[in-house]
């Protein structure tokens, strides 16, 4: 909704709230449900009700359960009823500097200092510890905010007695925290207080009259930044940053003014603006985000402004390159559909606002955020949050090379006539093995992402993920392919729970930049296998159908799978291991010691 992206209109959006919720549940979009239990320091009501607009536009339909006013500490460490009944996927705990009650006089002696830092800190991990032995799903945190004033002007900052230097410790022990525990996220307060400014953030009449963390107007950039975080977790992340050319990437018309006149490089200040936006996008790369070209250009004039001697980018920094003269909406749908991906999962950056609003219109999942003034493109894209990132796995970090090489094998299976023979020259070989710890990670992120081939689209939180790996009561199964053009990295996961001599399987999911690969057989082969050395005599599958993963509909039916039941909720398949045979031919399996 082009309302909440960023830069919005927060009394905006404040005052048109109502219309805002009816307009987003009258949107034909599926979203998964989520029950988020915030646990305040503060006034949470408002924060409630815009926090809901923004996971709404996320695709995901909360429910919430809020604390009594500043009853975290108690809730957390002595649950009531209705919290313990409501069993959340997430819980926010939503609290600020005003909830520091152990704060330094400039009279304690350096341990006394200590000594409050110690139990600040304590009163948390309290809170930390209680509501993860209780109910095992994902925390996020506020950091500190600043103090709105500075009793030792700029010593307030290094001084041990100083509420600044007293915050950024206190930030800096939250943040190492969330390094080292699983499951655990920060909603980083102390950068957006600081982005919004201060003064106008932590204005003390908004406590003092209404107990609110930050005045009322900022609400909606709070609510915004944490459902960046929110979604991010629940895996409804973008994924492909499709971008224009021509005064988005650099100034100028390249097929106008020819390379040595457009913008880009340290000549003047426009022409650092978008040097210093391709080196952003460079950034963004690195987090495993695709980069592609979505551009109304000859392809000759294109490449020659990205090989702009001055430029960040170069033509390999992208996946595909559409410089041509089709519509912009037709070439980003093209684009998902060549890395098998929706084009929900696109983000569209382009100068022009009537690009923008065709694609907008043909394309309603994609996001084409206002792109007006290159000196405003990289808070455009970075505010959005649409790449927030909450897990990085080496996979992230190696996508693009992924993608890099899918291109090359779809350009080597035109070459062949038959495809059984194009399969067996991508000497493809798979690790498919029970759950390393080191895979937990991208496993879950994978779980959380997944729509098209996942058969149950369940969900699993970090937490749940390694409870499964700990449990003697799952089958598990990840599957890692290589091949002559490079790893793939972890692309299947299959996991199910052991009911006698049955296996009933909770999740099945691939990748789909490996699909029709064989990679599924693989897996189902592997699968039957270790059932079998578990004396179980029986797989069941289910099939939930969603608005996404049409494309598995008769996936049990084409292994052999039998339909023996089928209700509201979707079908339910069995297939007896007696008399397995393999199935898999083309790809050579090992297991976790290969």
């Amino acid at each position: 909704m082009r309302e909440l992206e960023y830069p919005f209109d927060a009394g905006g959006i404040i005052r048109r709230r109502k219309a805002l919720r009816k307009a987003l549940l009258a949107e034909n979009t599926a979203r998964v449900r989520k029950k988020i239990a915030v646990l305040g320091g503060s006034t949470t009501s408002d924060i409630v009700k815009i926090l809901e607009l923004f996971l709404l536009d996320a695709g995901i339909e909360p429910e919430f359960y809020e604390s009594e006013y500043a009853q975290y500490y108690q809730d957390a460490l002595f649950p009531p009823e209705a919290l313990l009944a409501f069993a959340p996927d997430l819980i926010f705990v939503h609290t600020t500097s005003r909830n520091i009650t152990h704060w330094p006089e400039l009279a304690d002696p350096p341990e006394a200092v200590e000594e409050k830092l110690g139990a600040e800190l304590e009163k948390f991990r309290a809170v930390w510890a209680g509501l993860e032995e209780t109910f095992h799903c994902p925390i996020l945190q506020n950091n500190f905010e600043k103090p709105f004033y500075r009793l030792l002007g700029n010593r307030d900052a290094w001084d041990p007695h100083g509420r600044v230097n007293f915050v950024n410790r206190l930030n800096q022990a939250f943040a190492a925290h969330a390094q080292e525990h699983t499951g655990f996220y920060l909603n980083d307060v102390d950068y957006l207080s600081a982005d919004y400014g201060l003064r106008r953030w932590a204005d003390p009449a908004f406590w003092n009259l209404y107990k609110y963390a930050m005045c009322f107007e900022a609400i909606p950039a709070f609510a915004s930044n944490a459902a960046h975080v929110i979604k991010s977790i629940f895996g409804r992340n973008k994924k492909v940053l499709a971008l224009d050319l021509d005064n988005t990437l650099w100034g100028g018309v390249v097929g106008d003014d020819g390379v040595e006149g457009i913008d880009i490089g340290q000549e003047n200040g426009v022409a650092q603006s978008y040097y210093e936006f391709q080196s952003y996008l460079k950034q963004v790369k690195s987090l495993g985000v695709l980069l592609t070209v979505c551009s109304k250009n000859d392809e000759e004039n294109a490449l020659a402004g990205l090989n702009h001697p001055e430029g960040a980018l170069r033509p390999e920094d992208f996946i595909l390159i559409k410089a041509n003269w089709e519509n912009k909406d037709r070439n980003i749908a093209e684009t998902a559909a060549q890395l098998d991906l929706l084009p929900e999962s696109v983000v569209f950056a382009d100068d022009n606002p009537a690009e923008r609003e065709i694609v907008r219109t043909q394309l309603p999942g994609v996001a084409a955020p206002e792109m007006e003034g290159v000196e405003n493109y990289i808070a455009t894209l970075d505010r959005n949050g649409y790449f927030e990132t909450t897990t990085l796995s080496e996979d992230d970090l190696k996508r693009n090379e992924m993608y890099k090489a899918n291109v090359l094998r779809a350009a080597e299976q035109a070459s062949f006539g038959d495809y059984s023979a194009y399969l067996k020259s991508l000497e493809m070989r798979a690790v498919i093995d029970d759950f390393l710890p080191i895979y937990l990670a991208r496993i879950t992120q994978l779980a959380n992402k997944s729509n098209q081939f996942n058969l149950t689209t369940k969900r699993y939180t970090v937490e749940e993920m390694e409870q499964v790996f700990h449990s003697e009561n799952y089958v598990r199964l990840y599957g890692k392919l290589v091949d002559k053009f490079g790893d793939n990295g972890v692309v299947s996961v299959v996991i199910g729970r052991v009911e006698g001599l049955v296996l009933d399987i909770e999740l099945w999911l691939m990748s789909c930049r490996v699909l029709k690969r064989d990679m599924e057989l693989a897996m189902l082969d592997r699968l039957a296998e270790r059932c079998a050395a578990r004396g179980i005599q029986t797989l069941r599958g289910h099939y939930y159908p969603t608005a996404k993963n049409g494309m598995v509909k008769e996936l049990y039916a084409s292994f052999g799978f039998a339909k023996t039941g089928e209700d509201q909720r979707g079908s339910t398949w069995e297939l007896p291991l007696s008399g397995y045979e393999p199935r898999c031919k083309v790809i050579e399996i090992a297991g976790n010691d290969q």
